[in-house]
């Protein structure tokens, strides 16, 4: 229980800007592990494409919401970097197109939430 209640805790004391960095490193570091692996273990290639992808749904819907503070053209951006990280999952599964590019948006959305 006091496991629980920690992680609560630390929940409740992170940023937004944090929760995003900290669910980025979880999806990235995946597909890094899955990069070096290959293609030699396919489950977890695909669950750490589909993280990431789900991830990147969640960035998406949030800025589409007329709430969302962020300014109009950088709410486009996420959805437009959204919608390219859907389509090349797809091919990273179906085709075996290389992850690299997930990777490295990740990567620097990362950089950007850390250096605020």
């Amino acid at each position: 229980m006091s496991v629980q209640a920690y992680q609560r805790a630390a929940t409740r004391a992170e940023s937004p800007r944090e929760i995003e960095y900290r669910a980025l490193g979880v999806v990235t570091a995946a597909m890094v592990r899955a990069r070096e692996e290959g293609r030699t273990n396919l489950g977890a290639l695909a669950r750490a494409v589909h993280d990431n992808r789900r991830l990147w749904s969640v960035f998406a819907t949030d800025c589409a919401d007329p709430a969302n503070a962020l300014a109009m053209p950088v709410r486009a951006r996420v959805v437009s970097i959204a919608m390219f990280v859907d389509r090349h999952s797809s091919l990273v599964l179906r085709e075996g197109a290389d992850l690299e590019p997930l990777i490295d948006i990740n990567r620097a959305l990362m950089e950007g939430l850390a250096a605020r």
